[in-house]
């Protein structure tokens, strides 16, 4: 029971450590342009208050699309949520200390079968088995904001978890801009490989402004 409770305390110290945007995020616009290869699009984007993403100005729908996706990942990352409503029910115990001294965290009970493994207090390893689905993410690189850290530097493996077999990998380089009182990404890129080719997208956001505060 004591390492169960060291297991989860660690859990908690380094989720809690996430850099996630407070109550009073307002929301931000930014002008976007995606490229990938020979190909380059511009629109423009925004966050709103309730976190919900609009993208416009671009015709492609596959490439809006994809800018969407994109935003709600970020959306996703810097979410703010309590421990205990998202991993109260969770049981954890600690597993193995790899040669970096990152130690294993493993979960009962978790929906999407996670399990992590924490580095001082950064949450370094994400492993989950969805389904036909299985990934590893691995975080190389991080920023320490002094509210938090954010993963900049990071590596998407996908299996097939009946095989084993690697399908596809990710290679995630973000850049981070402040502007007020919060960190938001001002970059991407993303080296993809599968089936034997290498695919690079990359996103820029620039003209980043926070939105006026509704007056009520």
């Amino acid at each position: 029971m004591i390492e169960q409770m060291n297991a989860r305390d660690l859990f908690r110290a380094a989720y809690e450590n996430r850099y996630t945007w407070d109550e009073n995020f307002p929301g931000y616009s930014a002008d976007v342009q995606l490229k990938q290869g020979d190909e380059v699009y511009n629109g423009k984007i925004r966050i709103n208050r309730d976190l919900s993403v609009e993208v416009s100005g671009i015709e492609d729908e596959q490439v809006q699309e994809s800018i969407y996706t994109q935003l709600r990942d970020v959306v996703t990352h810097r979410k703010r949520s309590r421990f205990d409503q998202s991993h109260g029910k969770n049981e954890f115990s600690l597993g193995k200390s790899d040669e970096s001294g990152a130690v294993e965290i493993l979960v009962k009970g978790d929906a999407m079968g996670s399990n992590y493994k924490i580095r001082g207090t950064e949450i370094c390893q994400v492993s989950r088995v969805m389904g036909r689905m299985a990934f590893v993410i691995d975080t190389q690189e991080s920023l320490d904001t002094g509210n938090g850290y954010v993963s900049t530097r990071y590596d998407v493996v996908f299996r097939n978890p009946q095989t084993n077999e690697v399908t596809k990998v990710l290679n995630f380089n973000d850049s981070f801009q402040e502007v007020g009182n919060y960190y938001v990404m001002s970059n991407q890129v993303v080296c993809s490989y599968e089936n034997g080719e290498r695919t690079t997208t990359e996103f820029n956001f620039s003209n980043i402004l926070l939105l006026e505060p509704v007056a009520v």
